[in-house]
């Protein structure tokens, strides 16, 4: 098969996954903005009543953990593996779980989703409210403390993430567990982190506030620094766990619904650790 003919049958056989990876990403901007709006615009009565800023972030943390947890657990994550995120998919590509084709639409989706998902939000919200400095199209640029930490910051937080992401989606009696995980983390960066790069780990979800906020600043960052601390999770994984099989690139897989990956979870291998 020719470069065009691959492609053309990928799409064909897995445009509903691709839509998918959009429509996650899509709804995790979406929510983005609606809880940096409610607790950060300041007409906002939530953002009157909580004074602390630390309080604020902490709860939009939390509300952005379960936004995670719910996006793997609904039908569309199970389905499509909740990637959504450039990082995450080019990552399990090294791995060998998805196939090339798959990757490249799944990535071109994810960035259209981000997109998408912060002008949904302009239209729901409101350009006044979006576009307000305290919410600025919920933009990550690096903090005060300069660029040089935000880089270290988001290489370190995405080398954990998917740390956690292999340890705990590889082990049978886990890997239910792998979106509460996963959202804990994000919950943790978002209160912790965010001052020093906004927290980002994905840089489709930068790309969707940077490009209708017109706001480029320390770009590379986010897309260098989280495909490096992936990768390097995935090369630390590979040599201290030779021995334990890499299932699947899907975060949660105790499920009925089709995978598309090079997916070996339901093989009966008494090779896989089961604790």
């Amino acid at each position: 098969m020719t470069i065009g003919s691959k492609a053309r049958a990928a799409l064909a056989s897995h445009w509903p996954e691709y839509l998918m990876e959009a429509a996650e990403l899509g709804l995790f901007m979406v929510s983005a903005c609606l809880f940096v709006a409610l607790f950060e615009y300041p007409g906002s009565v939530l953002h009157q009543a909580i004074a602390d800023p630390i309080v604020r972030r902490i709860l939009i943390g939390i509300s952005m953990g379960l936004t995670a947890i719910a996006i793997v657990y609904s039908p569309m994550g199970q389905r499509s593996g909740a990637h959504f995120n450039p990082a995450v998919t080019v990552t399990f590509y090294r791995l060998g779980k998805i196939a090339g084709w798959d990757a490249v639409f799944y990535i071109i989706a994810q960035f259209i989703g981000a997109v998408m998902g912060v002008w949904v939000s302009v239209v729901i919200l409101g350009m006044t409210i979006v576009a307000d400095p305290n919410v600025n199209y919920v933009v990550t640029v690096p903090g005060n403390s300069g660029t040089g930490l935000a880089f270290t910051a988001e290489i370190s937080m995405s080398f954990i993430m998917m740390s956690t992401i292999l340890h705990v989606s590889n082990r049978r009696d886990l890997n239910r567990y792998t979106a509460l995980f996963a959202g804990l983390l994000v919950a943790t960066f978002i209160a912790v982190e965010a001052p020093l790069s906004g927290m980002s780990m994905n840089p489709a979800r930068t790309f969707g506030s940077a490009l209708p906020a017109n706001l480029w600043t320390s770009l590379w960052i986010y897309f260098l620094a989280p495909p490096i601390g992936m990768f390097a999770a995935a090369e630390t994984y590979l040599r201290l766990c030779s021995k334990t099989p890499i299932f699947c690139c899907k975060l949660h897989h105790e499920n009925d619904a089709r995978c598309i990956f090079h997916c070996t979870y339901h093989d009966n291998n008494p090779s896989v650790m089961s604790k």
